[in-house]
């Protein structure tokens, strides 16, 4: 197994110039930070270099840079800007209003989301499996932009936006396929869109859902649900399992783009932590791992990543 000496950054080394990952107009959702300097970025390289079957955990930090907003970034993520909280799942199965008001938001933002590109993060990555560096990558987010980007050594630890799940029978389909059936239930009906959250929707005010018309499952007429993980809901067992399985065969732990507030991705964390396995993060602020961690780079991920080779 891998061992590396605990890191010590230079705080006052002088940054390198680079151009931003960030294209404009998405500078938005992206929290405000400092270059990376050069010092922290030799460190990141040297922790990449020394492994040779890294583990991957990637967050909504990593998405932001592509144009979707996050929940907790400061003063930029969903949680700072409004008061709105994402569903609950035991609301979205118990109440047919809160599914209605859900899918409503969900179709107005269905478009935009859904298309939304991969960043040079993503692309990097990709590139360091094609080259045989990373041994598995596991992704909280729901965006799909690893599955974009060709990753194929891929875990989406909280499902996929862009499918589907019937909660009567299990019978998983196209996100595309229901908007084309929300498009004919509904064909009269229009909203204005209002601000876009991390979870595909949009803000819409309550009178403005009363006639959205909410299809069944086409094989059983159960309740349609995204295949994505709500909050207060679990992680299928069988995916965790199966994520401690590939970090068991990792040598190394590379964190971007989350604050792993989230105890489904911070358990990896810890079990990590029990293997005596290093542990790199790179994020714009502080995360509930730092004190798990070797080295703590502080940096948008698409910069950082432009420069830092899977050698």
């Amino acid at each position: 197994m891998m061992r590396l000496p605990w890191r010590v950054l230079a705080p006052h080394t002088a940054p390198v110039r680079r151009a931003s990952s960030v294209p404009a107009g998405l500078m938005n959702f992206v929290p405000a930070c400092s270059t990376t300097d050069a010092h922290s970025l030799e460190l990141l390289q040297d922790f990449v270099t020394r492994a040779r079957r890294l583990f991957v955990m990637t967050g909504a930090g990593l998405s932001t840079e592509s144009g979707i907003p996050d929940y907790r970034s400061e003063g930029v993520g969903l949680y700072a800007r409004t008061d709105r909280r994402p569903m609950q799942y035991a609301e979205f199965v118990r109440s047919a209003k809160s599914r209605q008001r859900y899918w409503a938001r969900n179709f107005v933002g269905w478009p935009q989301f859904s298309s939304h590109w991969p960043n040079s993060a993503h692309k990097a990555l990709q590139r360091w499996e094609e080259r045989g560096k990373l041994h598995w990558l596991v992704t909280q987010n729901v965006d799909a932009l690893h599955s974009k980007a060709g990753q194929k050594r891929l875990t989406e630890l909280h499902g996929c936006a862009h499918r589907v799940t019937c909660l009567g029978c299990g019978a998983i389909s196209a996100r595309e396929e229901l908007q084309r059936r929300f498009i004919s239930l509904n064909p009269e009906w229009q909203a204005q869109a209002g601000t876009v959250a991390p979870d595909g929707d949009v803000f819409l005010e309550d009178e403005q859902v009363l006639h959205f018309r909410v299809p069944s499952c086409d094989d059983c007429g159960g309740i349609l649900k995204p295949e994505v993980t709500f909050f207060g809901d679990s992680v299928n067992k069988a995916t965790v399992q199966f994520v401690h399985e590939r970090l068991a065969e990792s040598d190394a732990v590379l964190v971007m783009g989350s604050s792993l507030q989230v105890y489904s991705g911070y358990r990896f964390l810890l079990a990590a932590r029990d293997r005596e396995m290093p542990v790199a993060i790179l994020n714009i602020g502080p995360t509930r791992a730092d004190h798990l961690a070797e080295l703590k780079v502080s940096g948008r991920c698409g910069e950082v990543l432009s420069v830092i080779q899977p050698l």
